[in-house]
């Protein structure tokens, strides 16, 4: 046989079949998706129902009698018509919004400085943006730059000094809190994860008591009770005289645990392999490092994407509860406003949240959908 009908054969034995053209198309995934069955028939009908009925009441208070403008309260008691009505016959307060929107981005960081956070800010995009897209060379330089230099700049461009103004912890605040406490979290979380969750298996009854005591202290108790110890405890057990930044404290707990909750998902994933990807590691002469290193740790991490995102998402969320140690993320900055005498009102409250609640939700969602595409760059043959 010749090669050309030897790749002809190899080819179509490898290549999928492509559907029918009436298995394609909009029309097509709604028959095979929403009209299947009539089970899916009626609850179809019944959620477009709601939707119609839901829908336009949320597009009219979002935003056709959402006050956009004004400089306090009066402006969100007036309807579009013009006629001043009690408070909350309005739509939503974005005007609220747009007034504190420096606020919720900074805290209370110096007015003339807030430079530095803009500035870092967009370093850590232009940074990051190269690192998510798999085909861009030069990973390693990317990595250095992102979690070595970048945390360095970062920590004298935010704090100050050689040169520049010391802005204190206490006055950084809103979306700021959120992304450090968030992205120093995700960048020690996960290499602590796997260490520990390598531990977890270690066949040193040492190494592996210290490690499952770890995570299992730590997974028992609320992320509440951890930054309230960091915060409240750990000064008890320095020396006298010696201080740490509250922001920090806020950072170690949150890294301590998403860490346990990161070592099980490891583990996960390390249980999935099959035990002659082991053996067949040990049979070509490896170490235990490098066995793990090139063999193991790769499989078990993209069988675990999902789990790690998961975590990474949660750990996100849970910025809000540094606001038990007087630290402001953009949620507690927002609620912080709701007691401005100028802007109280009844929809001041709800339209607040909204905005902190979609903030949240776009980075959520960003990091859930490019979970989505790395599972499927990835995916070399465990899809089912």
């Amino acid at each position: 046989m010749s090669g050309s009908n030897i790749s002809f054969v190899r080819n179509a034995m490898l290549e999928p079949e492509p559907a029918p053209a009436s298995q394609r198309g909009a029309i097509a995934w709604i028959r095979r998706n929403l009209l299947a069955t009539p089970k899916d028939i009626v609850l179809t009908v019944i959620a477009i129902a709601a939707l119609a009925w839901v829908l336009p009441h949320m597009i009219n208070w979002l935003f056709i009698q959402a006050v956009w403008t004004g400089t306090d309260r009066t402006f969100c008691a007036t309807t579009v018509q013009g006629g001043t009505q009690p408070d909350g016959w309005s739509g939503a307060c974005w005007a609220f919004v747009n007034a504190k929107l420096d606020q919720f981005v900074y805290g209370r960081y110096t007015l003339d400085e807030r430079w530095r956070p803009t500035l870092v800010f967009i370093m850590f995009a232009a940074l990051l943006t190269p690192m998510l897209i798999p085909s861009m060379p030069r990973k390693g330089l990317n990595a250095l730059l992102l979690f070595v230099a970048l945390p360095l700049v970062s920590i004298w461009l935010l704090y100050g000094g050689f040169g520049l103004e010391i802005v204190e912890t206490p006055l950084w605040g809103g979306l700021l809190v959120t992304l450090v406490v968030s992205f120093v979290g995700i960048a020690v979380s996960l290499p602590f994860g796997i260490i520990l969750a390598l531990g977890r298996r270690s066949q040193m009854p040492v190494v592996k008591m210290v490690c499952v005591i770890f995570i299992e202290v730590i997974r028992g108790i609320p992320l509440i009770t951890v930054l309230f110890m960091a915060s409240v405890m750990l000064p008890l057990f320095l020396p006298q005289g010696w201080n740490v930044d509250k922001l920090i404290r806020a950072v170690i707990g949150v890294s301590i645990f998403a860490s346990a909750y990161m070592a099980e998902v490891i583990r996960g994933g390390l249980q999935a392999i099959a035990k002659g990807q082991y053996e067949g590691a040990d049979s070509l002469g490896l170490g235990y490092w490098q066995k793990m290193r090139l063999i193991i740790l790769p499989q078990a991490i993209k069988l675990v994407i999902p789990g790690i995102v998961n975590t990474f998402i949660g750990m996100f969320k849970d910025t809000s509860l540094v606001s038990i140690i007087s630290m402001f993320d953009l949620l507690g900055i927002v609620r912080l406003n709701f007691s401005d005498g100028n802007w109280a009102s009844a929809v001041t409250p709800l339209t607040g949240l909204i905005f902190a609640g979609f903030v949240f939700w776009i980075f959520c969602f960003g990091m859930s959908r490019y979970s989505v595409f790395m599972e499927r760059h990835l995916d070399t043959g465990h899809k089912r």
